[in-house]
């Protein structure tokens, strides 16, 4: 007991003294209408050719790690909040289609990976809560799976859960981020069916449009194009039109001029909206050309969110109740502090559901499991790692705090088996190798990881165990 309670104890004085060599957290004056989501810097903006102003500073990252024992972790999540004077609180629900970033982005507004994250479609196979408590606000993110259909769920042997816990995170969050991958040509400009779906069940609620893998996409200027396509040509209540003048040749560049230009009066505009404030800061930018592109706002008000029936959704393409716009590339981390900031502003009075030591309400075993899945489907082709069963035969700690875990990947087939430990054990090894160093960086401990393979025969019965180690320890 003494060992586990010293190896806790190390993880967290650790932690802390990482945090205080940080200094306070503070968000300063950058949360003023000039702040980056509405202004000269934000993404918008640059596409713009918009000067842009000094950075603010960056928001610390110094999350605590996650527990390693089951137990203390539970306990972690009874405690009692730590309550400050006045806290607040926001429940985030992010949604969008399958391998749209959503894990990633989860990741990297928490500052440590505990969502398992892979190019496959559907690595995320349960909705999981992360917590990020910054001064007197708390921010709990509801990463949930890709929204699907029965058939592809079929298809992907998934759980009813796959369906259901989307929906289930949208009923209790205060907030919806929708993330659209701007890199997928064939799907770029229209938010699948099943987000719609969603979306027009719970119109109340306020939502917020994410344009991920904006580094990948080389054409900057058809950002403005899937703008209007996804919100159907109205933000944060006000009409959008947006016209372009480019050719579309492989010549343009993402630093041609362009400007959205809305005559209506200054003061009707939205505060706060990066597509509401391009008059004013376009008009600071003497580079621009105005014929280029031209935009114009409609003489009333959009009619608010209404509930949408299957017919209304037939035809529509996009959401038009979204109240902000983000484009950033969560892999890379660009832009993540922006929408990070923007998120602890939208934050109302409320009291803290966690503890400020709590970073997720999964098991340590649970994100064990997550990450070497991950790996999993990472290096197996097609669908041959949907059928990989999990099973830990050992989870301890060590003498001097280390963490040891033995693990069983059971496949159905022989030729699977083959595939998962490669030609001289060489992808189970990689497997096992990378698996331990996002563990390392997760429970901020050392990390002792065995992988081995088996096939099920029958139910119950097993074939000769064959066994490929790989003990991963943490770099010096």
């Amino acid at each position: 007991m003494a060992a586990p309670m010293a190896a806790a104890a190390a993880r967290a004085a650790f932690w802390a003294a990482g945090a205080a060599a940080a200094g306070p957290l503070r968000l300063g004056a950058a949360r003023l209408p000039g702040s980056r989501w509405s202004g000269r810097s934000s993404a918008l903006g640059r596409i713009l050719g918009i000067p842009a102003e000094a950075p603010p500073a960056a928001l610390g990252q110094h999350p605590p790690p996650v527990a390693t024992d089951k137990e203390e972790q539970k306990r972690l999540l009874e405690n009692r909040p730590d309550q400050p004077q006045n806290p607040k609180v926001l429940r985030i629900a992010v949604i969008g289609a399958p391998n749209a970033g959503k894990s990633t982005l989860s990741n990297q507004l928490l500052g440590r990976k505990v969502f398992p994250v892979s190019k496959k479609v559907h690595t995320t196979r349960c909705k999981a809560w992360g917590v990020i408590t910054h001064e007197d606000t708390q921010l709990i993110i509801l990463d949930t799976p890709g929204l699907t259909n029965p058939l592809k769920a079929k298809r992907h042997n998934l759980d009813e859960a796959m369906l259901t816990d989307p929906w289930d995170s949208m009923k209790c969050a205060d907030l919806v981020l929708v993330l659209v991958d701007v890199s997928d040509h064939w799907t770029r400009n229209s938010l699948s069916k099943e987000v719609l779906k969603c979306l027009s069940q719970f119109p109340h609620t306020p939502s917020v449009l994410v344009l991920n893998k904006v580094d990948i996409l080389k054409k900057k200027f058809l950002l403005l194009e899937i703008v209007a396509d996804l919100t159907e040509g109205i933000v944060n209540g006000k009409k959008l039109e947006v016209k372009s003048a480019f050719k579309q040749d492989s010549s343009s560049s993402a630093k041609s001029p362009l400007q959205i230009t809305q005559p209506s009066p200054p003061e009707s505009k939205v505060p706060g909206s990066p597509c509401g404030q391009e008059k004013n800061q376009a008009q600071e930018g003497s580079a621009l050309d105005r014929s280029s592109v031209a935009g114009g706002a409609g003489t009333g008000e959009a009619q608010g969110p209404k509930h949408y029936g299957p017919e209304d959704l037939k035809d529509m393409k996009g959401w038009p109740h979204f109240q902000e716009i983000f484009m950033l590339a969560a892999l890379h981390g660009e832009e993540v502090d922006t929408l990070k900031r923007y998120l602890l502003m939208q934050a109302k009075p409320g009291p803290w559901e966690f503890h400020s030591d709590v970073l997720t309400n999964q098991s340590p075993q649970e994100i064990c499991d997550n990450i070497i899945r991950e790996k999993v489907l990472e290096y197996l082709p097609l669908e041959v790692p949907y059928g990989v069963t999990q099973v830990t035969d050992i989870w301890e700690e060590g003498e001097c705090g280390e963490l040891l875990i033995v693990q069983s990947l059971l496949v159905p087939r022989e030729s699977h088996k083959r595939m998962l430990i490669g030609r001289g054990g060489k992808v189970i090894s990689r497997i096992a190798q990378e698996a331990g160093q996002d563990l390392m960086n997760a429970f901020l401990c050392d990390v002792r990881l065995k992988l081995k393979t088996q096939r099920m025969m029958e139910p119950l019965q097993w074939a000769e165990v064959e066994y490929i180690t790989l003990w991963g320890n943490s770099p010096n």
